[in-house]
């Protein structure tokens, strides 16, 4: 099968908002069959997350309120990126070491996800970092976050059981949890 038949063609683009984090386009395209149709994209600059794996097999894991939900939610560390260009790798450092205190001896890219692709634009970058040694959580001035240790096999118990629901932390803890089982 030819996958590049199935390739839409923008022919116009329309900006709605654009805001501190986040542009909203209205685009016409032609489709494979030669229709126009509608779509909606939200870009974003990019995140970064991280798998901190203690030597003890525990993730660092922080707690924090989430607005669109209205709830508390526990997650890996991650955060977005400056903007579009900023190295993913720096980025990762950076929002290990803000939100858990953390610097590490080993820091891994293990993958990217794209969250949402239907309507979103964002690639979140993927790491596991290894060797951690703690010092003082230095968060932003809006974050407020809580740190929790938890043994990786019970966190990911706790994603197959429905209680994680953070798309990035499933991700990227299932990937180090079956990287790990394979070694």
């Amino acid at each position: 099968m030819d996958i590049t038949k199935f390739e839409e063609k923008k022919i116009a683009s329309s900006e709605k908002f654009r805001g501190k984090i986040l542009k909203l386009t209205v685009d016409t395209v032609t489709l494979p069959n030669g229709e126009e149709a509608t779509r909606e994209v939200v870009w974003h600059p990019g995140a970064v997350c991280v798998v901190p794996l203690t030597d003890e097999g525990e993730v660092v894991c922080v707690r924090q309120y989430r607005y669109p939900f209205s709830r508390v939610t526990l997650e890996i560390p991650a955060g977005k990126l400056d903007d579009p260009t900023e190295d993913p790798r720096a980025a990762a450092l950076r929002e290990l070491s803000e939100e858990t205190g953390a610097e590490c001896e080993n820091l891994e890219f293990i993958g990217e996800i794209h969250t949402s692709p239907a309507i979103l634009y964002e690639k979140i970058h993927m790491y596991l970092a290894r060797g951690l040694k703690f010092f003082d959580q230095h968060t932003d001035d809006d974050e407020f976050l809580s740190i929790e240790r938890i043994p990786i096999k019970k966190l990911v118990d706790m994603i197959i059981s429905g209680e994680i629901k953070d798309a990035k932390t499933q991700a990227a803890v299932l990937k180090v949890y079956f990287m790990e089982a394979i070694k």
